[in-house]
């Protein structure tokens, strides 16, 4: 009977037969332990000489790292393995000798890794990180779908840009200029008008010359636009989204995040609701512990969200930014027009922002100001001054970067090993 790592416990003490790559192996004159992998997790295979064919034996010892097999064995139980099973093997099928694998059991540093990022994804904690990021995704569809979000699906290629030109890439569009995508929010916000509430998901561009851990020149948003919502409901939502991502990932990534030797605990911690402070409190803080040469205006660098991170067990909301500090889209507070409804989100451990958020202006006379106050084109923005125009409503969004959520569940310290093949300020291959 055919199966895989992950369902090998339903078949205890049967024979099974494992499609798999041999990742390491060891043997002695008697005994020879084979680590195989099928994509769906990691198992030891237990070849012992007396209890087999002398060529299946003589196959085992002779096989190479990331050599292709079937393998068949009985699956038994073993409290020590990772997975709770090892398999018995009692016939082995090379399909294909890999020779000369360039990742070795040795270490090797990482622009060679980097270089070879078709083949890390191999290694297991490779493996558990993209399993943490598939269960991120896949939690964030069931969150949506239970609070009545309809995904929506934005352009890559874009005429005009949300947040500035200065970090976006320049294309043609036939006769036309165009860039790649830094947000799928604006169109999101149309879609929010035509279905309520509405999530994007996709790959989204930055042209920032930055080579920090926190930074891709390429990544993934996940990007909710609500009508009829108002900033504090907003955070409500942000809130319980964040907490049940959290819980999700302990709940079915234990064998990864154990792999990866995560604190459990500190992912645990995550619930709502979150701790907020405004700007205000935020600077005169920072001010009185360590960052006296900060000013009131200035934005946030990645000590200082530390540095304010620290302060909680879990992630902390940043509110109401300097208007001068934030995109033009964003509503001025009702109090005073020099601050936006708007938060960021940093989580705890240095992992810095997470997301990003806002009230949206829904009155098109402050909308038309503040495109013109920021030099943008009336007419390249018109469909988006349309949503004003014809019925609008309150509502209000945020961003959530997909990456950087990874890192900070799996507790990694770069984010490029958060994302399949990353593309970082001086790397475009594989």
């Amino acid at each position: 009977m055919k199966t895989t790592i992950a369902q090998i416990g339903a078949s205890l003490d049967q024979e099974v037969t494992l499609g798999a790559w041999v990742a390491n192996k060891r043997s002695s004159g008697k005994i020879a332990f084979l680590q195989l992998r099928d994509g769906t997790g990691f198992i030891q295979g237990v070849v012992v000489k007396a209890e087999v064919a002398e060529d299946v034996f003589q196959i085992a010892k002779g096989l190479t790292q990331e050599s292709a097999i079937y393998v068949s064995g009985r699956v038994q139980a073993d409290e020590r393995a990772p997975s709770g099973y090892e398999l018995i093997v009692h016939k082995i099928e090379v399909i294909h000798e890999a020779t000369d694998y360039p990742i070795t059991p040795k270490e090797h540093g990482t622009e060679f890794l980097m270089d070879h990022r078709h083949l890390w994804l191999r290694s297991k904690r490779q493996h558990a990180l993209m399993k943490i990021r598939n269960e991120i995704i896949h939690a964030t569809y069931r969150f949506f779908a239970d609070h009545g979000f309809t995904k929506l699906d934005a352009p890559i290629l874009t005429s005009s840009a949300p947040e500035g030109t200065t970090e976006l890439f320049h294309t043609k569009y036939f006769e036309e200029d165009a860039y790649l995508s830094q947000t799928g929010q604006l169109y999101a916000e149309a879609g929010a008008m035509a279905l309520g509430r509405v999530f994007t998901f996709g790959p989204t561009f930055r042209a920032e010359k930055s080579k920090t851990r926190r930074h891709l020149i390429e990544f993934w948003m996940i990007e909710a636009e609500m009508a009829f919502l108002e900033h504090e409901e907003s955070l409500q939502l942000q809130e319980n989204y964040v907490a049940y991502l959290a819980d999700q990932v302990v709940r079915h990534c234990q064998t990864e995040l154990k792999l990866l030797d995560r604190d459990v605990s500190k992912l645990e911690a995550i619930r709502a609701p979150f701790p907020r402070i405004t700007y205000d409190e935020a600077v005169a803080w920072l001010q009185e512990n360590g960052f006296s040469e900060l000013q009131w205006g200035e934005d946030f660098g990645s000590p200082h969200e530390t540095a304010l991170a620290e302060r909680f067990d879990r992630p902390v909301f940043i509110t109401n930014y300097p208007r001068a500090l934030k995109p033009f889209y964003m509503q001025p507070a009702p109090d005073r027009d020099d601050v936006v409804l708007c938060a960021d989100l940093i989580a705890p451990e240095g992992y810095g922002e997470i997301i990003g958020g806002s009230e949206r202006i829904h009155d098109y006379d402050l909308l038309t100001e503040e495109l013109t106050r920021h030099n943008l084109s009336l007419d390249e923005y018109g469909w988006y001054l349309d949503l004003r125009k014809y019925g609008s409503v309150p509502h209000a969004g945020f961003g959530l970067g997909l990456e950087r959520t990874v890192a900070w569940f799996g507790g990694v310290d770069h984010v490029r090993e958060t994302i399949p093949f990353p593309r970082l300020l001086n790397r475009m291959y594989p």
